[in-house]
């Protein structure tokens, strides 16, 4: 396996854990995030991550637009 690939594949992990802690609304705007800006859309997903980490059960959009808001 690649470095590339291995990168790859422990975005999709961070991505699988955060997405089920987050609203169908959530998700959705994440992934016209990371269409449109995925350097930024990778960020928001780490802090995502980090949020649920320390006990934060949902992510919905409101969550979401805050987090990104926080990223400029």
């Amino acid at each position: 396996m690649t470095e590339q690939e291995n990168i790859e594949k422990n975005i999709e992990m961070i991505e699988s854990f955060a997405k089920k802690h987050m609203t169908k609304e959530a998700i959705s705007r994440y992934g016209n995030l990371k269409l449109a800006h995925p350097e930024r859309a990778l960020k928001a997903i780490v802090q995502i991550t980090q949020i649920v980490q320390s006990g934060i059960e949902e992510i919905d959009d409101a969550k979401l637009k805050e987090i990104l808001r926080s990223l400029r």
